[in-house]
């Protein structure tokens, strides 16, 4: 297993209009990645998850951690593991999860790294991340990107809680 990284994620979700891609991809530090990621049997108040990334042809694997400590933050502990080690892992599927499927479009604007997630179960949604050095930071977006709603700290919307139901799209 590679180096295990651990520390804290501070970070605001937004559900936002789907944003025109042909303006995404002339974003700077523009990168698009398809991801499959699957939740497995844990502890009460630990996410356990892994996660392949795929960029083109190239494809790496993840085991994440993640420890709720407030609605904006959690503990997050995350390696890079072998694709032998994903494998052997998504036999611990938690059978009440699917795996989730999504496209992800990921930007830098103004200091900070902004991540699109863009789903099959929605047409007209998807999901903005954008993680924070502070929880002081205020974040501030491209004109073309419209909020839906904030969605922070909102279990429904957590990735973890989409394996289980999806929500509806709002608009």
């Amino acid at each position: 297993m590679a180096r295990l990284e651990r520390g804290i994620e501070i970070e605001r979700k937004f559900v936002i209009e789907m944003p025109d891609l042909a303006v995404l991809v002339g974003m700077p530090e523009y990168t698009v990645s398809d991801i499959e990621q699957t939740y497995l049997l844990s502890l009460q108040g630990v996410t356990h998850r892994v996660r392949s990334r795929r960029y083109g042809t190239d494809v790496h694997y993840f085991e994440t951690k993640k420890t709720r400590i407030d609605k904006m933050s959690v503990i997050e502990e995350e390696a890079e593991i072998t694709e032998a080690e994903y494998k052997r892992l998504l036999l611990l599927i938690d059978p009440d999860t699917r795996t989730l499927r999504k496209t992800r479009h990921t930007f830098f604007y103004e200091g900070l790294t902004v991540e699109i997630d863009i789903y099959p179960e929605w047409s007209s949604t998807a999901i903005l991340e954008c993680e924070l050095p502070s929880r002081e930071r205020n974040i501030s977006l491209p004109d073309f990107i419209k909020i839906v709603k904030e969605v922070t700290g909102e279990f429904g919307y957590s990735n973890a809680a989409m394996s289980h139901s999806f929500p509806e799209e709002l608009i």
